[in-house]
């Protein structure tokens, strides 16, 4: 059974239309994360949710409870800020209680709690600092323990890991998909970040232009692209018209008109004089001119042209792949089941 569902939410901003018609569910424990770039709605759907934005359309439920107008203080909800938001006048113990203090807790009750949220966190002796002499990645695991400590049934966290750097945002990562395991917290994570949201989530909604383009795991998110938009944003994919690819003289028995073609799943291979060997039922065979070549680390990225069409191709940085110059001539083979049809949303 659904543990939160957002049934039909749409959200303007004078004449501005920013979510429309938003459905969802999300289960008891889940991890989802709402990906989308600048602009796409995902932030304002959280905040809704948050009860900080009222919404123009639509309803919130979380359990078998209506709380689509609800204070923001009532829906026992916990949030984390790209901010951070911490009292820069309280310490880490201070900035961690201040919930519960306002609840009037008894203080002997409350620091047993802030000592678990601390052990939690791993900022055991730092109790006393301020927000000013902890580094971002420790003022955000404060954020964390502040937005816990109430035991909250829905975690939010909106864009909690890009003010940090690369090293800190990977290790905080992965630091907040293992409390989220060991508390089972429904929580719902808001990002730009493609690499954050395929390796954090149990689930993805990506998010354009105030629509979900499509929704589930990542694997399946990452493999089988359904738009357009998806498989660019997400894998860097080639889209191709059926047109362009039957320039190269493949027939594709497919009412599809636009292809997502992974830059890993093609092949290079040398010119070969006497012609290939290669299964041409199975595979796409075109020659192509090396434009360009990037070093990403242990990926090598080509940038071919085929008969006036660009490309992508990705190889691992080795050996076998170091004769291929910039301007070459080359071969390449597009597996004809690598080629994914995609949908034109309405």
């Amino acid at each position: 059974m659904s543990y939160v569902k957002i049934e039909g939410v749409s959200k303007y901003f004078g004449s501005t239309k920013v979510l429309n018609n938003i459905s969802l569910s999300i289960e008891e424990g889940e991890f989802i994360t709402l990906l989308g770039p600048s602009g796409c709605g995902k932030s304002t759907l959280l905040r809704a949710i948050a009860g900080l934005n009222d919404l123009s359309s639509g309803d919130i439920y979380v359990g078998d409870k209506k709380i689509t107008h609800l204070p923001s203080k009532d829906r026992e909800v916990g949030m984390v800020f790209q901010s951070y938001a911490l009292f820069p006048n309280l310490n880490v113990f201070q900035n961690i209680a201040f919930g519960l203090k306002m609840e009037k807790m008894d203080k002997e009750q409350y620091t047993v709690k802030v000592e678990e949220m601390v052990e939690l966190i791993d900022l055991k002796g730092k109790e006393n600092m301020y927000p000013g002499q902890l580094s971002g990645g420790q003022q955000q695991r404060v954020a964390l323990a502040r937005a816990l400590i109430k035991k909250p049934k829905i975690l939010l966290l909106d864009e909690p890991l890009s003010a940090l750097d690369a090293q800190i945002r990977r290790t905080l990562r992965n630091e907040i998909r293992l409390i989220q395991r060991k508390l089972n917290m429904t929580t719902i994570f808001v990002t730009h970040d493609q690499e954050e949201a395929l390796t954090i989530s149990d689930r993805i909604f990506v998010m354009n232009h105030g629509d979900i383009e499509q929704e589930g795991g990542p694997r399946s998110i990452y493999t089988s692209p359904e738009t357009e938009f998806v498989a660019r944003f997400i894998g860097n994919y080639n889209v191709l018209k059926k047109s362009e690819l039957e320039t190269t003289g493949a027939r594709l028995v497919s009412e599809n008109e636009l292809f997502a073609i992974r830059p890993e799943a093609i092949s290079i291979f040398p010119l070969a004089k006497e012609g290939h060997n290669m299964d041409e039922t199975i595979n796409i065979i075109c020659e192509a001119e090396v434009v360009m070549s990037t070093v990403l680390g242990n990926v090598m990225r080509f940038d071919m042209d085929v008969k006036g069409i660009g490309i992508t191709v990705d190889a691992l940085n080795e050996s076998k792949i170091h004769w291929i110059k910039n301007g070459m001539t080359v071969q390449i083979a597009i597996p004809i089941e690598e080629c994914k049809g995609l949908r034109i949303p309405s």
